[in-house]
């Protein structure tokens, strides 16, 4: 296979230029990153598909990674619950090292093969559920190992890589390749490989939570009130929704029932 992000940075001497040049430069590169997702918006969709059809008959959703990829997918993850109101394990991620040294960076552990594996048993994966994993490179042990013995056990998998032909690609359901082009930085998937797995997280959680119905018009109807910003934004939808002029009153019915959501259920339900 041909490891592009391993490949030499198209920019030369990179401690002699400015300040200026040097962001021009980053930017350029960024700008690159929107476009190779479009490319690959064919494959994601097939992923996204496949992923709510789990959720929706029940099963679950984990991302198996290692690195900036893996800790970019636990940023995402942790905030569905909130955003969405959705239960705790829905959506789940199985990181190299484990989620709770998610600060410490240990890197050391991508190179196991079987720990994914052992993870994920754990977490008692079953053919219910669908797991994703990201690896830049394609060929990270930690999340082709797991893989393999996925597609052993008969569960369903994706993968998001910033190789083509990659060995990773090659043992899963739906894989998607977004091809951003060596890094910057030689060798530094932390940046455009990064950034299109950020933008890439983002789209496979919004429009999945779209399609299980999660979101009305575009309004997060089932945030969950957790501090005085959002239960202020939840209020003044309550009150567009309802045609409530009384702030105090929409917010009373609000915390009565918790979301947006079930707030309207009731009032439609109730005819008030």
């Amino acid at each position: 296979m041909n490891k592009i992000t391993e490949q030499p940075s198209l920019y030369n001497h990179l401690e002699k230029m400015s300040v200026e040049e040097l962001t021009a430069n980053i930017n350029k590169e960024d700008k690159k990153v929107a476009v190779a997702i479009e490319k690959a918006l064919p494959q994601l969709n097939e992923l996204i598909k496949a992923i709510v059809n789990k959720l929706k008959n029940g099963g679950r959703m984990f991302y198996l990674g290692a690195g900036s990829g893996g800790r970019l997918s636990v940023l995402d993850a942790i905030e569905l619950p909130t955003t969405y109101g959705i239960e705790k394990g829905i959506v789940n991620v199985i990181l190299a090292g484990g989620v709770t040294r998610l600060h410490e960076a240990p890197e050391e552990m991508e190179d196991n093969p079987d720990n994914g594996w052992i993870a994920l048993q754990d977490a008692t994966v079953s053919a219910k559920d669908i797991v994703v994993g990201i690896t830049a490179s394609g060929t990270t042990p930690f999340v082709l190992g797991a893989l393999q013995q996925c597609r052993k056990n008969k569960i369903t998998t994706g993968c998001i890589v910033s190789n083509p032909d990659s060995p990773v690609a090659a043992i899963t359901d739906f894989p998607v390749e977004v091809i951003t082009g060596p890094e910057f930085i030689t060798g530094s998937t932390r940046m455009k490989c990064g950034t299109a797995q950020k933008m890439i997280f983002d789209i496979i959680s919004t429009t999945t939570m779209v399609q299980l119905g999660r979101v009305e018009d575009n309004r997060m109807v089932n945030v969950m009130l957790i501090n005085d910003k959002i239960t202020d934004r939840a209020v003044k939808m309550l009150m567009e929704k309802a045609a409530i002029a009384d702030y105090d009153k929409a917010k009373t019915i609000l915390l009565k029932h918790g979301s947006v959501k079930k707030a309207m259920d009731y009032l439609v339900k109730n005819e008030l």
